[in-house]
């Protein structure tokens, strides 16, 4: 039985956006201002009189924890005699940057992402992010319950193979550098920018084949970055299955 659309989201200025997310997870909104937040990259971070700058990064962090712990908790009950082991490399693989990236374009959040960068240099990265932060946004606005709900029966179940996942190798920086040495080319990494202090700080990471950049990674760690720039190099590279390094 369809839900009845609120009256607000009649009225409203985001109604569009209340339209999109009723569509693809089923739920309407309770304060639509938390969805809008969690779309807007920092590229188009508005800026308040006191001169913070406003964007989804915040969300993202916490979307970033509440999907692990969710995954986790699935995992925990779905495999009640797997190892320590077992659940924690599943749970990586559910929540690599790459699944997450690939997952936010199946299910058409690209569309809805506000950002200041021209499309031919955005990174790929900024997907997972959006993923992350509108699951940050639900946390808030419907509580652990809901958001627990929608993962599991919207994400996992619906587009994630946890059968495949578990022979499924991500390691994409792997996989980069064994095609570019076959292919006698040269590989290389250079971290363009360094954000935030100590444990908060966020990395801004190129990959370049024979000096060309074919991806961009952004990670709160050098290793994360070059990961995640690695994986939009692959999938740039290896257009029909970014998992197989083969020309």
């Amino acid at each position: 039985m369809k839900k009845l659309k609120p009256v607000k989201a009649y009225l409203s200025q985001e109604k569009d956006l209340y339209d999109a997310i009723y569509s693809i997870f089923g739920f309407y909104p309770g304060n639509i201002f938390l969805y809008k937040l969690a779309f807007r990259h920092r590229s188009a971070a508005v800026e308040l009189f006191n001169g913070t700058k406003i964007s989804n990064e915040r969300l993202e962090f916490l979307g970033d924890a509440v999907l692990s712990l969710v995954v986790a908790d699935y995992l925990f009950k779905k495999f009640p005699f797997k190892d320590e082991g077992f659940l924690t490399e599943m749970r990586s693989k559910m929540v690599s940057r790459a699944q997450l990236n690939t997952l936010s374009e199946t299910l058409g959040l690209d569309h809805l992402i506000e950002t200041g960068i021209p499309g031919s240099n955005q990174s790929r990265s900024m997907l997972g992010d959006a993923l992350e932060a509108f699951l940050g946004a639900i946390y808030i606005d419907k509580g652990y319950e809901f958001t627990y709900k929608i993962i599991v029966s919207s994400l996992i179940k619906h587009h994630m193979d946890i059968n495949e996942l578990e022979f499924q190798d991500l390691n994409f920086k792997s996989k980069l550098l064994e095609w570019t040495q076959k292919s006698k080319r040269v590989l290389e990494f250079r971290v363009t920018e360094e954000n935030g202090m100590h444990h908060k700080k966020r990395y801004l990471v190129e990959a370049l084949v024979d000096q060309v950049v074919m991806g961009t990674g952004v990670g709160t760690s050098i290793k994360s970055a070059e990961q995640s720039a690695s994986e939009e190099a692959c999938h740039k590279i290896f257009q029909n299955n970014p998992l197989l390094p083969d020309e």
